[in-house]
């Protein structure tokens, strides 16, 4: 098992997470974020509130890295204690798909507990790994490795709402009209946000680091005030990043089980037997 491998999952489950919900969070005062359009705030922040509140939902996606990665996620995710769910994501393209074709894997389950996400890479992957077909990723684990504290903070703190909240966030916010998503009516609002007036200080840095100047959100909310949709699209140095959610079944009832420990492999050991063959 190399490296490159197991940070190529950790890449894919973040990313089919990240594309679903996202990693932006603005928690500091209302008064304290750039002027938006007047009109367009009081609905953003009822639509904020209400999906918060929503606590679950069904979920499908899009993500489009560049050359890098381009991937499709479909489950449910629940946050209202921390985040939790169960994601199928399927490789589309990319280096990283081309990777993971490699090795018999075009599509894996992805399960988000408090303490640890689990990845099932399926049986020609388990072929290689002594039987066993799941990765363990601990947050507190992820924190030890170069990179580790972003990916464990945004698995951890990523929920749908958040793309409600980054939009707050854009000084030039405004409300586009009535669309139909999804077979439903959706107000739709668009905005551009600078780095520079993102109020979380660490999406902030996360950004900074990448390169990132700028950021463009799109969102649907529904006559329930509810996000039904939303596209953010963003420049790095790996390329453009393009990401799509659909919501739905707001409510939905979401149970995640960790799986059995016989078929589960941690992913620290992995890289500590990898170690004499990094790549």
């Amino acid at each position: 098992m190399k490296r490159t491998t197991v940070w190529v999952t950790t890449a894919a489950a973040l990313t089919g997470l990240a594309a679903c919900t996202s990693s932006g969070s603005s928690d500091e005062p209302e008064d304290k974020r750039p002027a938006s359009a007047p009109t367009a705030l009081p609905a953003l922040r009822t639509a904020e509130r209400s999906t918060e509140r929503a606590e679950t939902a069904r979920v499908r996606s899009t993500t489009v890295m560049g050359t890098q990665l381009s991937l499709t996620a479909d489950g449910v995710l629940a946050w209202r204690d921390g985040l939790s769910g169960n994601l199928t994501i399927d490789y589309t393209g990319g280096t990283a798909a081309e990777t993971m074709r490699g090795l018999g894997v075009t599509s894996m389950e992805a399960r988000y507990l408090s303490d640890a996400y689990y990845a099932r890479m399926g049986d020609t992957f388990a072929a290689k790994m002594g039987g066993k077909h799941w990765l363990r990723y601990a947050y507190d684990d992820l924190k030890t490795l170069g990179g580790g504290a972003d990916l464990a903070d945004q698995m951890r703190s990523t929920t749908p709402n958040q793309s409600v909240r980054l939009l707050l966030d854009s000084g030039d916010v405004r409300e586009l009209g009535r669309e139909t998503v999804d077979g439903q009516a959706a107000t739709h609002y668009s905005g551009t946000v600078r780095v520079e007036d993102v109020t979380d200080t660490e999406l902030r840095r996360r950004l900074q680091d990448a390169d990132v100047t700028a950021e463009t959100v799109d969102i649907w909310i529904n006559e329930k005030n509810l996000l039904v949709k939303k596209v953010e699209k963003t420049s790095t140095t790996n390329g453009r990043v393009t990401q799509t959610a659909h919501y739905s079944d707001y409510g939905v009832k979401v149970a995640v089980q960790k799986p059995p420990v016989a078929d589960t492999e941690d992913f620290k050991s992995l890289l500590s037997q990898s170690s004499t063959n990094p790549t």
